[in-house]
């Protein structure tokens, strides 16, 4: 239990402390007109409160994410911890505070728009392609999980499609109306029900007491398949919305589009990140007291194989309290999957129109931008219901991909401080690049099941990742000293 309070205060510090760093280095400029002051249209460039836009994005950067994947990384032991705490400090939200900064200076232009003036013309284009992709994977993976926890828990006699129907509509609505109208409402509500869940297990800490592990107790490996999951990078992947997330990046721009004063940047992007670490770590603690526990670790396997995160849900939820506050609980996790998925399909929206010159003020050219992106998500959500491995199929491309975008913004974050800033403070998002381009592609190398690692030797694999994170890191050096663009 003393790891968990000492990571809680060490995220708090990392608000209060390393994020005025961050400020500081970006100049924030209170007197600059921000793109919702400048050119409001009512449709996605509307101003609205501080409090407000912070509420919105946590809901849209948590998701399941902070549940589910802390979950799934608590397997691997109390190194979880670490990873959300320092992942979070000096990555994932130094990642999503300074992409959305340069997202309000480039006039709330969606990422690939950043990347393409970072990285060059060629990185733009792929990562249009690649964005949406993730988007329609993000859209795809939630909608299945408040579908299936819906169906499971509240309607098992209904035909599941009945949900995905409903869940479906929704996300259309939104996609299409206002961000003030139904968003700007409703995820407030969301937003404080995500929390209050998270309250609820640290009350069960508190009367529980569980016999939680300490990080002094040893970094060891606690997987179930601990041979074929090594720390390195799968813990790292696994965990990302609690730690560093690409798909963060993707929703910055929208509430970039939002904001009055860049001085809102810092609460709202850098303080929404550390807040989904909190829930993160908690989530976390929660699982490793049940995988710790010799009595509750049977609960968390099924026929020899570890609960899924949103199983796991359930089980945590029905094992530490009432039906109604477990009910709430689960409530809790669908509205975070359901808020992710809608706003994750309206950027796909935004990214298609930006890079079309689409104007997005009719309802009709917004439905003809949205339904091509709906029908592709659709098809992969048939797909993962379909088939029995098809939504962890999903789910693991999905988990690469977001790491991989995140990379990639990282990169184009260290291009932007090293033209904007003197000195070598471009470093504050070097290292956590060069880490995740480390992790990204050791993944391709080590995962057995998704990569390469049935074929190539462990040692191996590491040894050619550390070579293409040494030969980028190099290659953004010379182009430094040039003043080129890195990838043109």
């Amino acid at each position: 239990m003393i790891s968990f309070l000492i990571a809680v205060v060490l995220l708090l510090l990392g608000y209060f402390l390393y994020s005025k760093i961050i400020e500081r280095i970006l100049k924030i400029d209170p007197t600059r007109q921000t793109p919702a002051v400048a050119h409001p249209d009512g449709v996605d460039y509307v101003p609205m409160k501080s409090w407000r836009i912070f509420l919105i994005q946590f809901l849209n950067i948590a998701g399941v994410g902070p549940i589910c994947g802390a979950i799934m990384g608590a397997q691997f032991g109390t190194a979880s911890f670490l990873w959300i705490v320092f992942g979070c400090i000096f990555a994932g939200a130094v990642h999503d505070f300074i992409a959305a900064f340069i997202s309000i200076r480039m006039d709330g232009a969606s990422l690939p728009e950043i990347h393409g003036k970072y990285l060059g013309n060629g990185m733009k284009q792929f990562m249009r392609g690649f964005t949406v992709i993730l988007m329609i994977l993000v859209g795809a993976v939630f909608v299945n999980t408040p579908a299936v926890l819906l169906n499971n828990n509240f309607t098992p006699d209904w035909n599941i499609f009945i949900w995905v129907g409903i869940i479906f509509a929704y996300y259309l609505i939104a996609t299409l109306l206002p961000i003030d109208k139904l968003i700007g409402r409703l995820y407030p509500i969301f937003g404080f029900l995500l929390l209050g869940m998270a309250i609820a297990i640290v009350v069960a800490f508190i009367v529980y007491r569980p016999d939680m592990p300490e990080v002094w107790q040893g970094l060891q490996n606690t997987h179930p398949n601990a041979k074929h999951n090594p720390i390195f990078p799968m813990m790292f992947i696994s965990i990302a919305c609690g730690a560093i997330s690409g798909f963060h990046a993707t929703q910055s721009p929208l509430m970039a589009r939002c904001m009055t004063n860049e001085r809102q940047a810092r609460p709202i992007f850098y303080g929404a990140m550390i807040t989904e670490g909190i829930v993160a770590l908690i989530w976390a603690a929660a699982a490793t007291v049940f995988y710790h526990d010799p009595i509750l670790a049977q609960k968390t396997m099924v026929d020899g194989h570890p609960l899924g995160g949103n199983a796991m849900v359930g089980v945590i939820a029905n094992e530490w309290f009432p039906p109604v506050i477990a009910t709430i609980c689960i409530l809790g996790v669908i509205s975070a999957a359901i808020t992710s998925g809608d706003t994750a399909l309206r950027s796909a929206r935004l990214i298609v129109a930006d890079f079309m010159h689409v104007d997005q003020k009719p309802i009709p050219k917004r439905l003809l931008v949205a339904l091509p992106v709906f029908v592709l998500a659709a098809a992969l959500l048939v797909f993962s219901l379909a088939n029995p491995t098809g939504f962890d199929y999903i789910w693991r491309y999905f988990s690469w991909a977001n790491q991989v975008l995140a990379m990639v913004t990282l990169w184009a974050v260290t291009v932007f401080l090293s033209r904007n800033t003197k000195g070598l403070w471009y470093f504050v998002s070097l290292i956590p690049a060069m880490f995740m381009t480390m992790v990204t592609v050791s993944f391709i190398f080590v995962a057995e099941k998704e990569g390469l690692g049935t074929l190539i030797p462990r040692p191996v694999g590491y040894s050619l990742a550390a070579l293409i994170t040494l030969l980028i890191t190099g290659l953004f050096l010379f182009k430094k000293h040039h003043k080129m663009q890195l990838f043109d």
